[in-house]
Order: C-alpha cells, then sequence, then structure tokens
C-alpha cells in the first residue's frame, strides 16, 4: 500500500511539472504586455527561432541581429541596439 501511495505521488509530481512548464511558455507567447527585441541578446540566451537556427538558446553571438527575445512593450527602443525588426 505505501509504494502504491509513493508512486502515484511521483507521477502527480511528474505531470504537475510538466503542465507548469507548457504553461510558462505558452504564457510568454501570449503576453500582450511584451514585444520581441532584436539584437540584445547574449549568445545562448535568445528566446526562439530565427534564419540561422530552430530553437531557443542557440544564438551562437551577443548581440546577434536576427535573434530576438521578450521585453515589456515600448521599452525594445530604448535599449542600445534594440529594435521591433529583424536585422537585414
Amino acid at each position: 500500500m505505501n509504494s502504491k501511495t509513493l508512486v502515484n505521488s511521483a507521477l502527480v509530481g511528474v505531470f504537475t511539472l510538466g503542465l507548469v512548464a507548457a504553461a510558462g511558455q505558452a504564457s510568454a507567447a501570449d503576453n500582450k504586455g511584451a514585444e520581441k527585441c532584436y539584437g540584445i541578446v547574449k549568445a545562448g540566451k535568445n528566446d526562439c527561432q530565427t534564419n540561422k537556427h530552430a530553437c531557443a538558446g542557440q544564438a551562437t553571438q551577443d548581440g546577434q541581429g536576427d535573434s530576438w527575445v521578450y521585453v515589456p512593450k515600448g521599452t525594445c527602443e530604448k535599449i542600445v541596439g534594440g529594435s521591433t525588426k529583424p536585422a537585414a
């Protein structure tokens, strides 16, 4: 009886962590108070895909013009090197 409770608790924990992770990713993308800011990311700290790679965290250099991160709406243009459009 004790091992069954332990297994059930572990399964609930794993399931809950998965839901929390999925909700966090969805809320960042759907956040109406945020905008994509290009050209300010540190290497490996971008939020999502670019023309050169298909996943978050794959920017190869600091300030890469086509890599972006979410910032509060209205702040991107105030950051040195920041732009709401990707560099050509």
